[in-house]
């Protein structure tokens, strides 16, 4: 990238590990004026130990004590900053040319409701900015959780920016480890939500029956079929019928959830994957027919993109076009970690980074807190 290129934009970076916890993606994006703008974006696997580490604190086993907790933030931290450092290596870009860095970190818990509400992301932002040397935003969703909000999704802003169109109401389906929903375009203005399991219960089953960590392609789901009497017992969870807003993660949908479900069932392991396929499915269909009823068009972006046989499901349910982003250039991979980038220079700026009528928030906040390398004298 010349330095001519530079001088013409404002660049980020936005660093994301999502739900599932199988990797840091990481985004180079050109920010400048109206402009968000993927440059370079990379998937750096978290180590198998490092994962696991994450998996059995966000799912709330019970074994982590405070100190364990301080070292995983400690080790995403470092992840963080390696994975951000490797962008810019692979990119050739020099991290005095990044304007900040916005990073997600890794949520462990998402309780937006209750008497004390509160959600938590680990990977320490300190050692991002000391490593880097680049200033780096974070902690992100708290601010509007202080406010009355669910803290999530924090999407819609950038699906808004991205994807809203003039000619139709469509809908943008983040399929990460949870769905959720940004509706666009109808008389309600900006609205989202989580619409339930995705990617983490699927990759959970299939991992504990296949030792693969990732259902590739749907393939184990496709030799399956939907045990019906199951699909509508998990539909029944409250969640499902709960009103915007709303927000859910690994803490509510994990296998303990769904091992009380499967309690006294004999389902073959196949047909569990094909259900829960179908639950992601049916769940979204039921939310857009509810909340989004004028919707006329399904963009499709995150790691669900690529499980081809969720693809031809959601296809088959719905009666619009579903699409992935990457038909009109937006890399699918990587818009949770846009959204981080572009909410870095919304914090550095001073503009509100959420949406109250997705979040539930008494207003519009700036999202995130700076943290500055240390100098050296």
């Amino acid at each position: 990238m010349s330095n001519d290129t530079h001088s013409r934009a404002e660049l980020y970076l936005g660093l994301i590990s999502g739900t599932s916890a199988d990797g840091i993606d990481v985004a180079l994006v050109d920010c400048a004026e109206e402009r968000v703008r993927l440059l370079k974006g990379i998937t750096i696997s978290l180590a198998p130990t490092l994962r696991q580490q994450v998996l059995a604190l966000s799912q709330g086993d019970g074994s982590y004590d405070i100190d364990q907790y301080g070292r995983l933030d400690v080790q995403l931290g470092e992840a963080f900053a390696a994975a951000a450092l490797a962008l810019l290596g692979i990119a050739g870009v020099a991290p005095e040319a990044i304007r900040a860095i916005g990073s997600h970190g890794q949520t462990v818990r998402h309780r937006p409701l209750g008497t004390h509400p509160f959600t938590l992301q680990l990977g320490d932002a300190s050692i991002i900015a000391e490593r880097t040397g680049i200033p780096t935003v974070a902690d992100f969703r708290r601010a509007d959780v202080a406010a009355g909000g669910q803290g999530a999704p924090l999407l819609p802003i950038l699906h808004a920016r991205l994807l809203a169109t003039r000619d139709e109401p469509c809908a943008v389906l983040n399929l990460g480890g949870i769905a959720n929903l940004t509706v666009l375009g109808d008389a309600n203005g900006i609205r989202g939500f989580d619409s339930g399991p995705a990617n983490a219960l699927l990759d959970a089953w299939c991992q504990l029956h296949t030792g693969q960590p990732v259902d590739s392609g749907g393939v184990l789901a496709a030799q399956g079929r939907p045990d019906r009497d199951l699909l509508n017992t998990l539909l029944r969870d409250p969640y499902f019928g709960a009103p915007p807003p709303k927000s859910t993660g690994r803490e509510y949908f994990h296998l303990r959830w769904l091992d009380d479900h499967l309690r006294g069932r004999d389902i073959a392991v196949a047909d569990v994957q094909a259900t829960l396929l179908a639950l992601t499915v049916q769940s979204v269909v039921q939310a857009l027919a509810e909340h989004a009823p004028s919707t006329r068009l399904l963009w499709v972006c995150g790691g669900g993109v690529h499980n081809r046989h969720l693809m031809e499901a959601l296809k088959a349910a719905l009666p619009f076009p579903v699409r992935s982003t990457a038909d009109v250039g937006i890399d699918p991979d990587f818009i949770e970690a846009m959204a981080f980038a572009w909410l870095a220079k919304a914090r550095l700026q001073g503009i509100p980074g959420n949406v109250p009528s997705v979040t539930g928030a008494r207003g519009t906040r700036v999202l995130g807190a700076v943290y500055s390398p240390t100098p050296s004298f």
